[in-house]
């Protein structure tokens, strides 16, 4: 079983706390996944920069910023001041990605891309190694709380084959459904940085979710 981490979705925490919220994971978890939606590319709006502008002096986190937004190229200047750590745009929003890519790299950070469902996975698998992170959608992306499409262990698998026979370290990361009762099969078909909303925000004790996701692969 190869390291995996938990990355905790502000998508399902209380808005109105949200400061307490990443108190709650700060200590339990590496990153923090942060859904930016313009209500064009996915049907919901969510955070923007100013969120993420304010939060960013609250958390010491790897700021995990996923941008579900057409022209992804036009805010990456600014959600790399307000604090992002790593961008990550969706594959189906840009002519070339390369670009996009650089330009996120040339201000510091780490480059991810993203895939929708409904996507084949062979559109992403050229873009592996210029990654810094793949990101695969295992729920129709807009909206927390879905079930997890059992589709996406084999997209998961031909990105970690890549991965593998190229002997990168790009992250493959995997969002939706992320929960007790799937998160060990997602790991096993290799995914390593696993995006869980509901399952740690829905719940009380969101440091306690944490370490029961833990324990449901390690076990």
């Amino acid at each position: 079983m190869k390291d995996f981490e938990i990355n905790p979705s502000i998508l399902s925490a209380d808005f109105g706390h949200l400061a307490d919220e990443i108190a709650k994971v700060e200590e339990h978890t590496t990153y923090l996944h942060i859904d930016v939606m313009d209500g064009h590319y996915v049907p919901n709006i969510t955070f923007g920069v100013p969120v993420v502008k304010a939060i960013r002096p609250e958390s010491n986190l790897i700021f995990d910023v996923h941008l579900m937004i057409e022209n992804p190229m036009k805010f990456i200047d600014s959600f790399a001041e307000a604090g992002a750590d790593m961008i990550t745009f969706h594959v189906e929003t840009v002519e070339d990605p390369y670009p996009v890519i650089e330009k996120i790299h040339s201000l510091g950070k780490r480059a991810g891309m993203s895939i929708h469902p409904d996507t084949p996975i062979e559109k992403i698998l050229p873009y592996v190694e210029a990654c810094d992170l793949i990101l695969v959608m295992s729920v129709r992306p807009g909206f927390g709380g879905q079930h997890f499409m059992e589709e996406s262990l084999d997209r998961i698998a031909a990105v970690r084959k890549v991965v593998d026979e190229k002997n990168l370290d790009t992250i493959i990361s995997v969002d939706g459904g992320i929960c007790t009762d799937t998160i060990a099969r997602v790991v096993r078909a290799g995914a390593n940085l696993l995006v869980a909303g509901s399952a740690v925000f829905s719940n009380d004790d969101h440091a306690k979710a944490i370490e029961e996701l833990r324990a449901c692969v390690l076990s």
